[in-house]
């Protein structure tokens, strides 16, 4: 049995051969989907069939009720997108995972493209499929405030000739539009970058979604740990984390952020 809240610098399947059945409560990860970037010059061997392995090792790993955060964007080759995403996505539900949701994460600030030979619209999303195993466990719903929150809210039905009338259950009460919402299901960061990594994902993405799908003290899995993110987004809502890196530079690199790193939840 692995240890928690370390990194380990190995490949994924194989770490994960030591995690034992049902032990993972959460995934949040993002894998080198059709080799889009290089990693300190080389490109991670990725295959449909390496995919597949690791996608069953989820599944077992995976607890009942357990969620897997997968996130993934398709290459554009010879004009056309590969379409692994959804290879993949319908992949995890052949092996027995319920795909709960498909979201989207949206990025505020995207690279430009060169329209005249692309002759597309620039990219600026990628999936966020939500797997589970079984029916979820619960959600902790992150909620945002309201355009019209402490108002008073007045209902309308429309009637067969497409006028509008006031809906009877509302005539004789009082209505306040709620300070907060549950928010949706497209999420917009701005897209992360530097130096050390070239496809690091927000910290906040990574966090929103350990907000969402777990409780403080449960273990979560990042698998392509690059360099430390998921790990770091543990710290900082209290639950254990455990990732794997196969590419020693961005170990050593996660294992220094995570040094360098405090939880701001220690302080209160």
């Amino acid at each position: 049995m692995l240890e928690l809240n370390k990194l380990y610098n190995m490949d994924c399947l194989e770490g994960m051969k030591r995690i034992p059945d049902g032990f993972v409560d959460l995934t949040v990860t993002s894998p080198p989907y059709d080799n889009l970037r290089t990693y300190n010059g080389n490109i991670e061997q990725w295959s449909f069939e390496k995919f597949q392995a690791i996608a069953k090792e989820l599944y077992r790993v995976t607890a009942d009720g357990g969620v897997v955060v997968w996130i993934v964007a398709d290459a554009t080759i010879k004009g056309s997108e590969t379409g692994t995403s959804f290879r993949q996505a319908l992949y995890f539900k052949d092996i027995g995972f319920n795909l709960h949701d498909t979201m989207i994460y949206k990025k505020s600030k995207i690279v430009p493209i060169d329209s005249r030979t692309a002759k597309r619209y620039a990219g600026e999303f990628e999936y966020m499929f939500i797997f589970t195993k079984g029916k979820i466990s619960f959600c902790n719903y992150i909620k945002i405030p309201t355009k019209h929150g402490g108002k008073k809210a007045v209902g309308y039905q429309r009637s067969a000739d497409g006028s509008l009338r006031l809906d009877r259950k509302e005539k004789n009460q009082d209505h306040i539009v709620a300070d907060t919402k549950i928010k949706g299901n497209v999420w917009e960061y701005a897209s992360t970058s530097h130096k050390y990594h070239p496809a690091p994902f927000p910290e906040q993405l990574a966090q929103d979604h350990i907000l969402s799908w777990s409780n403080e003290g449960d273990a979560v899995l990042d698998p392509f740990m690059g360099s430390g993110t998921t790990a770091i987004a543990c710290i900082n809502t209290n639950r254990n984390y455990i990732g794997f890196e196969l590419d020693t530079g961005y170990f050593n690199l996660a294992n220094e952020r995570i040094a360098n790193h405090f939880n701001p939840l220690s302080l209160i």
